[in-house]
């Protein structure tokens, strides 16, 4: 705007010429040239009049192009060119060669550019920038919250209105959340690309910590849940760069519109509920989407059905389950903790740390991207679930020995092989107590051979010694092969000084 005032100045006061005044503002002499036509065609003078603003001055130039030549050509239709750049592929080279086969007296095609890019620059921000459709959605939170009140406590909480606008058609999608969270950030994803019927190729977010772990120009960390949900709805994330609101001008003005033709709306009512606020939010939504452009024919709507629905990539046949990340290491007992209930994974995985993905109905456990285990999700603190896979073999082999299994291998061993593990068994509170006992009598069978142990069997069961200690001390001091006292009845001697019965009588 001062280059402007100067202009005006030296041409008026100082009376030098177009070539002077563009070397002494450092502007081409065609922008100078320009400049003035325009001030001549708005009627301005030297000096201007008091009290009027840079503002002012601006929309006075806009509104007076400067005068074409006489005999020029007509102005081509820059809200039809507009809207078919948006088209995929279509070029201003191939609208200008459209437009001179209609108009072959026309404008070159460098004057055609710039004329447009003229036109173009007095559109609002939120039609300015041109994408092809399909190509992105631009995501953000409002900075406005809404409050909500709690008719039990009287307390007052916020919700949060999550915007998404697509980037060809301008086709807005407006809902409330209770929360900035992570599960609210992707469940706004999920229903804005359910509320197109269709998934942009390019998603740009904000820097937000929720979805951007490690903000980066070239390459950002998202969150792996964020990551997750792109992967399977098909798009990328890009996020825009640090400190470029540009990056992202279609949420900007998306946000903006929807506070201002939303929430301004909204601004008398109470809504004790984020459902009841977005069934307010519904009507007003798809007036603003229905609602004519200001400098283009159409509206969000039409530019969407006709531009951009097709466009789109399809939606993934089933919904996107939300899943928490977090890492938990592999206990000694091969069980990870996670949310105090004990899950197993495979048992060389024992001291190493493992990636967790926990949804409503499912635990996973990744090792090194590597899916190593997966459960049903439990709810029930402080147990264990376990896959028998997942067990060593040694452990494997123990607990398939049942007591009937057990009694069934003893059977084979002899009859008082039998007898001494029922009678072990059966002298413990719970049966499988005797277990360790049991399978280290097999195992002794093993080492000394089955006739052995069975005469060891037979002179514990005698001496009323049935354990596991008495069978080996027996075997270690062979004395299964001893013969078996025998209780005699011993006479009683004759002797003088021994008195009978009826002395005592």
């Amino acid at each position: 705007m001062r280059q402007i005032h100067e202009i005006l100045r030296l041409k008026h006061q100082n009376h030098l010429s177009i070539r002077e005044i563009a070397r002494s503002c450092g502007l081409p002499t065609s922008t100078v040239g320009d400049y003035l036509k325009r001030a001549e065609a708005a009627g301005l003078t030297w000096p201007l009049p008091e009290g009027q603003g840079e503002k002012e001055l601006l929309q006075l130039l806009i509104a007076h192009p400067a005068p074409e030549p006489a005999g020029c050509p007509a102005l081509p239709d820059w809200p039809y060119i507009h809207k078919e750049l948006a088209r995929k592929a279509v070029t201003l080279l191939l609208l200008w060669q459209e437009y001179r086969q209609a108009q072959p007296e026309g404008y070159g095609y460098s004057r055609f550019c710039e004329l447009y890019q003229r036109w173009a620059g007095t559109l609002d921000p939120v039609l300015r920038q041109v994408h092809l459709p399909g190509e992105k959605m631009f995501v953000d939170w409002a900075g406005q919250t809404v409050p909500i009140h709690n008719d039990r406590d009287g307390s007052v909480s916020k919700a949060h209105l999550f915007v998404a606008v697509l980037g060809a058609s301008n086709k807005t999608y407006v809902e409330a959340f209770e929360h900035e969270q992570l599960a609210a950030w992707l469940s706004g994803h999920c229903h804005a690309y359910a509320f197109f019927q269709g998934v942009a190729r390019v998603t740009v977010p904000d820097n937000l910590k929720t979805g951007v772990i490690r903000p980066c120009r070239y390459e950002p960390l998202l969150h792996r849940s964020y990551q997750e949900m792109a992967e399977h709805y098909g798009t990328v994330i890009i996020p825009a760069r640090i400190k470029k609101p540009r990056d992202k001008a279609k949420a900007e003005v998306g946000v903006q519109i929807a506070e201002r033709q939303i929430l301004a709306v909204l601004r008398d009512q109470r809504f004790f509920s984020v459902g009841q606020l977005n069934v307010a939010i519904r009507p007003l939504l798809t007036k603003l989407n229905e609602q004519p452009f200001q400098k283009l024919e159409g509206s969000r709507n039409s530019w969407f059905e006709t531009l951009e629905k097709d466009r789109l990539l399809p939606l993934p046949a089933t919904a996107f389950e939300l899943a928490d990340w977090s890492k938990a290491k592999v206990n000694i007992d091969y069980h990870v903790a996670v949310d105090k209930h004990f899950y197993s994974a495979p048992h060389p995985f024992i001291h190493q740390q493992l990636d967790v993905r926990l949804t409503d109905q499912t635990v996973e456990l990744f090792a090194q991207g590597k899916r190593v285990a997966a459960h049903r999700r439990s709810r029930l603190p402080g147990r264990f679930t376990t896959l028998a896979e997942h067990r060593p073999k040694s452990h494997q082999r123990y607990l398939e020995w049942t007591p009937s299994r057990i009694l069934e291998w003893v059977k084979t061993i002899g009859p008082d092989c039998a007898r001494v593990v029922e009678k072990i068994m059966a002298d413990r509170p719970h049966p499988e107590q005797g277990f360790r006992s049991a399978l280290g009598i097999i195992r002794l069978g093993k080492a000394v051979g089955h006739s052995r142990l069975e005469a060891a069997c037979r002179r514990a069961l005698h001496f009323d010694a049935c354990s596991y200690a008495s069978l080996k001390s027996i075997l270690e001091n062979n004395l299964e092969a001893q013969p078996l006292e025998q209780e005699l009845p011993l006479p009683s001697p004759n002797h003088e000084n021994l008195r009978g019965a009826p002395y005592y009588h």
